[in-house]
């Protein structure tokens, strides 16, 4: 995570291709699927939020796992993360534009799942009864 970034979010204007580390289709596809990245991700769409707010609003999830995920996906783009420079300091994560993007997939995602929740449930006892 930046550090430097107080108060204003940074853009990264040039970087050497030398340095790009080749990102498979699958890795990213890992990183936004992972257990707790949608969950941050949909919190962060709606406003800049912070930590705390993030902690309470994923359930589930530890502190360091959210910090962990919160620095993957600032380091993907997905995420800014400002500080505001008060005692104690201020820190709040926001979607970016990519992120925005993504959400549109994301909420047809959650529309399917929120449709077959309930065959997947019952597809799952069924699974269950015949295999005992």
């Amino acid at each position: 995570m930046s550090q430097g970034n107080i108060g204003v979010p940074v853009q990264v204007t040039e970087i050497d291709p030398e340095k790009l580390d080749v990102c498979t289709v699958l890795e990213v596809i890992n990183r936004i699927s992972g257990k707790w990245a949608i969950g941050i991700l949909l919190e962060a769409i709606r406003g800049p939020v912070r930590f705390t707010e993030l902690e309470r609003a994923v359930e589930g999830i530890s502190r360091r796992m959210l910090t962990l995920t919160l620095r993957n996906l600032e380091r993907d783009g997905l995420l800014v993360r400002t500080i505001y420079p008060t005692v104690p300091p201020r820190v709040e994560y926001e979607a970016t534009a990519m992120a925005k993007e993504l959400y549109q997939s994301l909420n047809g995602l959650l529309g399917w799942a929120e449709q077959h929740r309930d065959d997947i449930a019952a597809a799952r006892v069924a699974y269950d009864t015949q295999a005992s």
